[in-house]
C-alpha cells in the first residue's frame, strides 16, 4: 500500500549521504524532524534523474529554505557508493542530503517501489513535503519526465499553503 497524507513515515535501516561520512540510520531519523522535502529518482546517473530532477531541487534550495524547508532529501535504490559519487558529481552536497536505499526495503516501506527492466527494483519518481515524520503532501510522477514531481511543483504546494494557513 503506497504511503498517503497523515501517515508517518516507517523506520527503516538506509545509508544517510551527506557532508562527511555516509552513516547508517534509518529513514524516520533523517526525515521524521522539522520540515522536509523529500524527493526519490529511480537512479542516480539515469538521464532524467540526473539531468531534470535533481538539479532542480538543488537550484532551488534557497527558496525551500525562505518557506520553512528544514531539509532536502533525495532518497535512490542505489548503493551509497554510487550515490555519493552522484551527489559530488551534481554538487549537490552541503546542499541536499542523500538516502541511499541499496535493497530498495524503504521504497518498498512507503509502497513507491518499481521494477524497471534492465535496472530491477527502483523508488519510483515521487516528492513528498514532511512536517515531524508525517507526509502532508505527497507527488507521484505517473507519466514520463519530471512535472508533478519537480522542484517547481513542490515550490507552487509550499507556497500554497504557506497563503492557506
Amino acid at each position: 500500500m503506497t504511503i498517503q497524507r497523515g501517515d508517518r513515515i516507517p523506520s527503516v535501516p538506509v545509508k544517510l549521504v551527506g557532508n562527511g561520512d555516509t552513516v547508517d540510520t534509518t529513514s524516520d531519523a533523517v526525515l521524521g524532524a522539522g520540515k522536509v522535502v523529500f524527493f526519490a529518482v529511480p537512479g542516480a546517473f539515469t538521464p532524467t534523474c540526473d539531468t531534470s530532477h535533481l538539479p532542480g531541487f538543488v537550484a532551488n534550495v534557497g527558496k525551500f529554505k525562505a518557506l520553512g524547508v528544514d531539509k532536502v532529501v533525495c532518497g535512490a535504490v542505489n548503493d551509497h557508493h554510487v550515490t555519493r559519487a552522484w551527489a559530488e558529481r551534481s554538487e549537490a552536497i552541503g546542499k541536499v542530503e542523500f538516502i541511499a536505499d541499496g535493497d530498495g526495503n524503504f521504497a518498498d516501506a512507503i509502497g513507491l517501489s518499481k521494477q524497471i527492466p534492465g535496472m530491477g527494483k527502483r523508488f519510483a519518481r515521487f516528492a513528498m513535503i514532511i512536517q515531524d515524520g508525517v507526509v502532508k503532501d505527497l507527488f507521484v510522477q505517473d507519466v514520463a519526465g519530471v512535472t508533478v514531481s519537480g522542484a517547481p511543483a513542490v515550490l507552487l504546494a509550499l507556497e500554497a499553503s504557506r497563503v492557506d494557513a
